[in-house]
């Protein structure tokens, strides 16, 4: 299916010249000079410069000067009047064949060959290029009986579903919350965002799905996956308020053997294969300190953030400064008392305009009338090449604070931005952290208003000398200097590394997936399977974080699943699970490339590199390596049975 722009677009037609023009003064010019060329052609769009520009950490292009800028902003304004003009009606996206060339002017650069259909899929033309289709029809009654069980109705496990149901699976998911979400139903703390552009963390079929901000919050968040719930009616699948405890494979049946608990109790259920989409920020990780138990006030962690808490004249301790720590410490400073943040090590900071503001009106209004805009203004960010390469290793480069020359430009981009808004250099050291970008998670802020602000707010105080302790009154910290505290909150993370905690599973021979990782840790075949556990994919499982968006990666790893379903259904097969051969190949390969990267680092103490000397999360590939790796599967890397 190719999408074509069908509505009269009401709002187009009435609009007069000056709302046009208004609109179009706000549109991304890298997204009007693909689009307009991909739209028309025109080979006036196609000579417009470009120079180098930094936004964040990331290194990209713009139009070499204003005058350019200008140029397209008036052939945008030209083309819409136009179609106004001639009745808003249905258009095309033009040729297809003019796609590479259209993307490679909107990304600066010629678009390499090897990414052009990975960038075809994610402008979302077709919603549906990552869904099934069969390449023979299917028995009936052979599809019926191949059950499948997908638990978790976060992002991935909400499109597991609807892709399985699609193809003609019978489909149960298991979800321990009331709501869809996942963790965007579970993180409710102040300022929690997500802190990669809203445009990429949808779906294919949710390309036009009315997105406010440039980065959401958690409330937008949950909107959408109540969209995808309803406009998809999925919600008749999904059992909530039911945990999955534990998987054990039964080899005389071939089924998957489900213990859960529930509002009845507990119960077994059995299906032919299982999706796990539990995410791996999911079970929250709260530290042992010393007398935590002893403190007289109320202390949750920033994923059980309690319904309707008035912080208003508290004194409030937060442990941990990550992601979660950084964003909701400016929100708490502005309605607290005073916020005592006890920091272990700082993490690197990028100013985004607009991370905490909604888009303006305008950019919502092309999103509505300018054809095809949200499709590439998805794709514009739709790859994560930018941190694969400001993270690579180069071994001939000498810098004790960085790995790359482009890894030493992004380090220099966020000690200016530490050191124009904090000024005192004694604060700017103590918010420098110690070790090269991305060896540990970068922290995307908004230049106007972030911790760094609300670091010389006279009720917030940084401590960093560390932690003796918690007693009745407050933490303790290095030193005998006790904070006293009404609040603690505990922003320290989860059980990243600790994939599908804490459910046991187990394969064939009764063999868990413990027992597999007991060595090293977690490891996955493409990030989704185990061997000796058949029939079990999982949605974001190890080494899975990077190369791909969510949303892209929940969808490859889906459509994986399906495929290798479609083998056993179509051929008669019982079984599938990958090789050890192939697993171990696969994995060694994750392993040599992370130990190229920043995150290898061993000055970052962080869930990017485990104890094990190696990482669980982290995935080292490019996006386009990834998508193919992923695109088909290699049925010479699989066992079918």
């Amino acid at each position: 299916m190719t999408k074509l722009e069908v509505s009269s677009r009401p709002e187009l037609r009435g609009a007069d010249d000056t709302v046009i023009e208004d609109a179009v003064a706000y549109a991304d010019p890298m997204v009007l000079r693909g689009l307009l060329y991909q739209l028309t052609g025109d080979p006036e769009v196609e000579r417009i410069g470009v120079r180098s520009a930094t936004s964040g950490f990331v290194e990209g292009f713009v139009p070499a000067t204003g005058a350019e800028v200008a140029l397209l902003r008036g052939k945008a304004a030209d083309f819409l009047k136009a179609y106004r003009d001639a009745g808003a009606g249905p258009i095309g996206v033009g040729p297809r064949e003019r796609l590479p060339a259209s993307l490679g002017l909107m990304l600066g650069q010629p678009l390499p060959e090897e990414e052009v259909d990975l960038y075809v899929e994610e402008l979302a033309l077709d919603p549906a290029a990552r869904s099934l289709r069969w390449r023979e029809p299917s028995d009936p009654a052979r599809l019926k009986d191949f059950t499948v069980t997908v638990i978790g109705a976060g992002m991935g496990g909400l499109n597991a579903a609807l892709q399985l149901r699609q193809a003609g699976f019978p489909v149960t998911v298991i979800e321990k919350n009331a709501g869809v979400g996942g963790t965007w139903w579970e993180n409710r703390y102040p300022g929690a965002r997500v802190d990669t552009a809203s445009r990429s963390y949808t779906h294919l079929f949710g390309v036009d799905f009315p997105y406010p901000n440039p980065f959401c919050e958690w409330r937008e968040n949950v909107k959408y996956f109540n969209w995808v719930a309803d406009e998809f009616d999925l919600r008749r699948h999904i059992q909530f308020e039911t945990e999955a405890r534990a998987l054990t494979w039964d080899e005389a049946a071939g089924e998957w053997e489900i213990a859960v608990a529930g509002p009845d109790g507990e119960r077994t259920i059995r299906s032919r294969a299982v999706v796990t989409a539990v995410g791996f920020l999911n079970r929250p990780n709260i530290p042992k300190i010393a007398g935590a138990e002893a403190f007289a006030g109320s202390a949750w962690h920033t994923a059980r953030w309690p319904e309707g808490v008035d912080l208003t004249g508290k004194r409030v301790a937060v442990i941990g400064t990550g992601c979660t720590g950084y964003q909701m410490i400016p929100e708490l400073a502005l309605e607290a008392a005073h916020v005592t943040v006890f920091q272990r090590t700082p993490q690197w900071l990028f100013p985004v305009r607009g991370y905490r503001s909604p888009f303006p009106p305008q950019v919502n209004w092309l999103d509505r009338n300018l054809p095809f805009h949200t499709n590439f203004m998805r794709a514009r960010a739709c790859s994560l090449d930018a941190i694969a390469r400001v993270a690579e290793i180069d071994p001939d480069f000498d810098d004790p604070h960085a790995c790359s020359e482009s890894n030493r430009r992004a380090r220099d981009t966020s000690l200016d931005f530490l050191r124009s808004k904090l000024g005192d250099p004694a604060l700017v050291a103590a918010m420098t952290p110690p070790h090269p970008v991305w060896s540990a998670r970068a922290v995307v802020v908004d230049p106007d208003y972030s911790i760094l602000d609300a670091l010389l707010r006279d009720n917030v105080t940084l401590v960093t000398t560390g932690i003796e302790g918690i007693e009745r009154r407050g933490v303790m910290g290095r030193g005998g200097v006790l904070h006293e505290a009404d609040v603690i909150i505990y922003a320290t993370g989860f059980h990243a590394t600790e994939y599908l905690y804490p459910m046991t599973i187990a394969g064939r021979g009764g063999r868990t997936l413990g027992d597999l990782w007991a060595e090293d840790g977690a490891r996955a075949y493409l990030g989704c399977m185990m061997p000796g556990f058949p029939n079990l994919w999982s949605v974001y499982g190890p080494n899975t974080n990077g190369a791909l968006n969510v949303a892209s990666f929940h969808e490859m790893v889906a459509l994986y699943a399906l495929r290798c379903m479609e083998t056993l259904v179509l051929e008669g097969g019982r079984t599938v699970e990958v090789r050890p051969d192939a697993y171990w190949r696969y994995n060694h390969l994750v392993d040599q490339r992370n130990r190229r990267k920043a995150w290898s680092d061993p000055r970052a103490h962080n869930y990017y590199w485990t104890r094990h000397g190696r990482s669980a999360v982290m995935n080292p590939f490019y996006s386009a390596e990834m998508w193919r790796f992923l695109h088909r599967p290699d049925l010479a890397d699989l066992e079918i049975a």
